[in-house]
């Protein structure tokens, strides 16, 4: 909202510069947006008379101008301006003057002539407005010589740009911040003058019907204007209007937007002419009726809009704008003004459909005080006599059914210094409380508030310490620690275990990566997806940014995919990386969210292979302290290899896959090299997870070692002996270990050799031989039996 200081000091006694106002507003809760000053660029230009004028010697269109500044001796100045004559007084600028846009002005020669400086048109002072400016300003006669010209033309303003919360509705308007700056500076606020006198001998009440149809209209007031003579507005209203950025068209038309902007309050005039059989109507529009506005737009209606009707036609639209139907005219000489409270959602719904955003409905939205229409009616029929624009009739026409009233506060005085920390005495509290009218009397130790109705933003005991201390002084209030109990901060589980994982992956050689949720829906066929894979089953964003993120994932593949390529598109020769984020699996149930599962996803290409991959993983699941798990071949995903990938499991719960990516993927992303690739769901693993360690004391008795070698179809893995190892192992086999998977030579074709070491130790006595042969005999039984095993 702009604020002219200049109308500011209409009402309140400003004894500081503009800076310091707008500093002074903003740490008592103001914020101020900009503030925009004219003039302080023009320097060293004053008024100088015209003493002589001579052509130049050597230049047709050049005058040598003798100037008197107001010095004893006077200057000279050459000029190609046409439009003076001797004796005409004229801003001049002297040397090292500064104008409009920062331009210098030095001395030097025209034609060989010397010149000490340049006279000004409006252009070069910055205030020649919209007209093109042709020749020199040339000033009044009276107009004093060797004068600053800011201090003759009266150049210099402010306007202070606010930014305005919804909630402070009582701030939208001149006088609502000159209240606010009264309360700062600690100056009295001058109100307004509403006084005027009826002199029509007519009543309004005679000659006009108003009903109210709707509860949109919460008030509605009418006055009827005669006699009414439209002309241009004097220069100080249009100088306000025009620093508040509205321009003036009639003094009529002027009025109510002075009103509208020195009050917060919006108004109409009607030509009482347009308005048919004098009846006025406020009801919804009919769907589809048209409506000419009065910036000559046909708009179409629906029956949520609030309108201002006659009896034969709609005449405004309620809160937004007239009709140009009624509109206030050159020959105009009875008019009907219009004062009225409307619903602000409503207000701000309408002007939303019809994109017809205006003064008027940007103050109505924030829900205006009722109470404030007779105010800007009284004022708006003070300014008609005031400017001797038209004659007020008697009698007000005002239908206000349910009026509203304002409301008390008692606060304890203390309770404000204990939640401020401060120690204020309640003297003050009361003066800065009515300094903002909030009307404040001492009972004991209790502030009793009465609270107008302006001040709808005040209702509990924390505003009204809010009101105390920015009139106080948030600069004033010492820094104190909060006077509570605090709670003990700390990693909960989930925290945890995601930083246990990403501590092992970057262990392990990974750096951490982020991809977006939303992908393309050709990433399923990138990844080689059946078509009547359940993970293209997605769920569709309604307003993509694009189609390579309308859908959202449910598999991480192709994420992972996208960075190993866009590393290998760019030479590096190797990528190891890891991602935590989720994936979306849609529901049967259209209208359930989907579940989101959190993933972690692996990827690698270089100088690393399939046991690279598998050994990353393991480092997760024993950095999680999970014991049970198993790996199974996976051959069935048509994303990966189907000879090396493998899928995870925790116990018998499926906890991801990993391998190398199939081929034709790779090839899919422009990678050139084998990359491999987990998919963890790690919710699975958080949930198996156990941080608890518990530690064994160093063994007393001895270890008994005892090797293996086995011939096994090549096609058996040797998970499947260390199954039967675990299972056989009678509680003795304290661990084990593959040292050798030997093929070629004097191993049969289809067969392999797998060499295992077992470590064998009981923590109650010593082993004998006999001990450990029975358990390792047994062990190698189940290996011949199940597995069809060969001991070499």
């Amino acid at each position: 909202m702009l604020v002219p200081v200049k109308w500011l000091k209409d009402y309140v006694d400003i004894n500081v510069s503009p800076k310091e106002l707008a500093d002074r507003l903003t740490m008592s809760g103001s914020k101020v947006e900009e503030l925009i000053v004219t003039g302080d660029e023009i320097t060293n230009v004053v008024t100088g008379k015209l003493v002589k004028i001579e052509k130049h010697p050597d230049a047709d269109k050049l005058s040598i101008c003798t100037v008197d500044i107001g010095k004893e001796e006077p200057i000279q100045i050459v000029t190609a301006a046409t439009n003076m004559k001797e004796q005409d007084i004229v801003p001049t600028a002297l040397h090292g003057a500064t104008l409009h846009g920062g331009l210098k002005i030095k001395k030097g020669k025209l034609r060989g002539v010397a010149s000490n400086g340049m006279f000004c048109s409006e252009e070069e002072l910055g205030i020649a407005g919209d007209e093109p400016v042709y020749g020199l300003m040339i000033l009044p006669k009276d107009a004093p010589v060797g004068k600053d010209i800011k201090e003759v033309v009266n150049m210099t303003s402010a306007v202070i740009d606010f930014e305005i919360t919804s909630n402070r509705r009582d701030c939208f308007s001149i006088l609502g911040m000159a209240r606010e700056t009264a309360a700062t500076l600690g100056s009295s606020l001058k109100k307004p003058e509403l006084g005027y006198k009826t002199n029509s001998g007519e009543n309004i009440n005679d000659i006009l019907k108003v009903e109210v149809k709707d509860d949109l209209c919460r008030r509605y007031m009418a006055r009827g204007i005669k006699n009414v003579k439209i002309e241009d507005s004097p220069s100080w209203i249009q100088e306000r209007l025009l620093e508040a950025n509205i321009r003036p068209i009639n003094n009529i038309v002027d009025i109510t937007n002075f009103v509208m902007i020195e009050l917060g309050q919006p108004m109409h005039a009607f030509d009482r002419r347009d308005i048919n059989a004098c009846s006025i109507l406020v009801e919804r529009a009919k769907n589809a009726e048209k409506f000419t506005s009065l910036d000559g737009e046909e708009r179409d209606l629906d029956d949520t809009m609030l309108c201002i009707k006659d009896a034969a036609k709609t005449v405004a639209l309620a809160g937004i704008m007239g009709g140009l139907n009624s509109e206030v005219k050159e020959d105009t000489k009875e008019i009907i003004f219009e004062c009225a409270n409307f619903d602000g959602v409503n207000i701000r719904n309408s002007s939303k459909k019809l994109a017809l955003r205006t003064e008027a409905s940007s103050k109505f939205e924030k829900d205006l005080d009722p109470n404030l229409v007779e105010m800007a009616m009284d004022r708006a029929c003070h300014l008609i006599e005031e400017l001797g624009a038209g004659e007020i009739m008697e009698g007000t026409i005002d239908i206000y059914k349910c009026k509203v009233e304002g409301h008390s506060l008692d606060v304890d005085y203390t309770w404000i210094n204990k939640f401020l920390g401060t120690d204020i005495k309640k003297e003050d509290m009361k003066e800065y409380l009515d300094r903002l009218e909030l009307d404040t009397t001492i009972n004991e130790n209790i502030l009793n508030i009465k609270v107008p109705t302006f001040r709808s933003d005040v209702n509990i005991r924390e505003d009204v310490a809010e009101e105390v201390v920015r009139i106080y002084g948030y600069d004033k209030v010492k820094s104190t620690l909060p006077d509570t109990q605090t709670t003990k901060g700390g990693k909960n589980k989930k925290q945890k275990l995601e930083y246990k994982t990403i501590e092992a992956l970057n262990a392990s050689g990974l750096n951490q990566s982020i991809s977006y949720s939303f992908i393309s829906p050709k990433v399923f066929d990138k990844i080689l997806l059946k078509e009547d894979s359940d993970l293209r089953k997605v769920v569709s964003i309604k307003n993509p940014l694009g189609e390579d993120y309308s859908i959202m994932r449910t598999t991480t593949i192709g994420s992972m995919m996208e960075s190993l390529a866009r590393n290998y598109t760019r030479s590096n020769d190797y990528a190891k990386l890891f991602e935590i984020g989720r994936v979306y699996l849609k529901k049967e149930d259209e209208n359930s969210l989907p579940e989101e599962r959190n993933i972690l996803t692996l990827g690698m290409y270089g100088d690393v292979d399939y046991l690279d991959l598998k050994g990353v993983v393991e480092n997760v699941v024993e950095a999680l302290g999970i014991d049970k798990i198993s790996f199974k071949r996976e051959t069935e995903n048509p994303s990966f290899h189907p000879g090396k990938t493998a899928s995870l499991y925790l116990g018998k719960e499926f906890a991801g896959v990993f391998g190398e990516v199939h081929p034709d993927v790779a090839e899919n992303y422009g990678v050139d090299e084998r990359c491999y690739i987990a998919e963890l769901n790690l919710d699975v693993l958080f949930k198996n997870a156990d941080l608890d360690r518990k530690h064994k004391s160093l063994p007393k008795f001895p270890a008994v070692t005892r090797d293996f070698a086995v011939l096994i179809d090549e096609k058996i893995l040797v998970q499947d002996i260390e199954d039967i190892i675990k299972k056989q192992g009678g509680g003795i086999v304290e661990s084990y270990k593959l040292f050798d998977v030997y093929t070629g030579a004097q191993i049969a074709e289809g067969k392999k050799s797998v060499a295992y070491a077992l470590v064998y130790r009981n923590s109650e006595r010593t082993l004998t031989d006999k001990d450990v042969n029975k358990v390792h005999d047994k062990i190698l039984r189940a290996l011949e039996y199940k597995l069809g095993a060969e001991l070499r």
